[in-house]
């Protein structure tokens, strides 16, 4: 049975998937990290904001959609496998999750060099 982390992160996902990334703020807490590997580390909502923004303009740049392979978690931690689609080729990646009270805490992805398709 899923636990609230697995929810929560099962809701960013579903916003995700409709482009919109500054949708995802809501789900963040006021002092949540998150941590990408080619972007840096963004302390607090209020960071992670200008982030989501910036996310969008990129992806809609770079021509790059996510897709989930599989999803787990309990009730303060999961975890995300995941497909990143660009022009280049199809670059696999994990994404770790802290969420209490329905809201991130921490978020932290891992990804491989992409695949040539």
């Amino acid at each position: 049975m899923a636990g609230e982390a697995e929810r929560t992160i099962q809701r960013f996902w579903d916003i995700q998937n409709d482009g919109d990334y500054t949708r995802v703020v809501e789900l963040f807490a006021d002092d949540a990290v998150l941590e990408d590997p080619m972007f840096g580390t963004f302390k607090g909502r209020d960071a992670i904001a200008g982030f989501m923004a910036k996310m969008n303009e990129e992806m809609g740049k770079r021509d790059i959609h996510f897709t989930l392979v599989e999803l787990a978690g309990d009730d303060h931690a999961a975890w995300a496998q995941w497909l990143a689609h660009t022009p280049e080729g199809v670059r696999e990646g994990v994404g770790i999750y802290r969420v209490k009270d329905g809201k991130m805490t921490y978020y932290r992805d891992y990804m491989h060099p992409p695949k040539k398709s």
